[in-house]
Formats: C-alpha cells, structure tokens, sequence
C-alpha cells in the first residue's frame, strides 16, 4: 500500500512540473502581423521603413505594448499584404503603404 500510494505521489509531482512546460512549450512561437498607416501622425513610418536600429527599438515597443515580447520583422508592407486578392489594384507609392510589424512571444 504504501509503495502504490508513493508511486502515485511521484507520478503527481511529475505531473504538475511537466504541465507547465508543456504547455509553455505550445504556446511559444505565436506571432501576430499589424498594418500600421505610414501617415499615422505619430512619425515613425520613416523609422521603421529604413530598418535601421531606431526601427528595431520602435517594433519592439509596438509588439511590447500588444502583449507581445519582441518584434519577430518589421519593414513596409507588400501590396499583397494589405489588398487582398484584388488583381488589378492601382499602384500605390511606397511612402503609402502601411508598415507591418510581425510580433512574437
């Protein structure tokens, strides 16, 4: 009795440390894309167009205050991005297009 009843204390705590990490194991790797307009007011389209390290620091804040822990890329959107399927599109400027930053946990 006392053997089966240690088995199954063991088994327990096995079983409460792995749930954790399993699960922490299939929540990593979330990602989630935003559409930014370049002429949001705010002045960081040039920021994160460039790629330069301003652009970094920036997408990293956006992704911070979206629940997210660090930018995965950033960079102004493809056309194929932001319209769809739509095959004959007008062409639009690349200072127009919106800026899409792709965040991770």
């Amino acid at each position: 009795m006392r053997r089966t009843l240690a088995v199954l204390s063991a088994l327990g705590v096995l079983a409460s440390v792995a749930a954790p990490a399993l699960a922490a194991s299939q929540t990593a790797g979330v990602e989630k894309t935003f559409l930014i307009p370049s002429s949001d007011g705010y002045g960081v389209a040039e920021c994160l167009a460039t790629g330069g390290e301003c652009g970094q620091v920036v997408a990293d804040a956006w992704c911070e205050s979206q629940g997210f822990a660090k930018s995965a890329s950033y960079g102004i959107a493809a056309q194929d991005e932001y319209t769809g399927a739509i095959e004959a599109a007008p062409a639009v400027k690349t200072s127009d297009r919106p800026i899409r930053i792709t965040c991770r946990d």
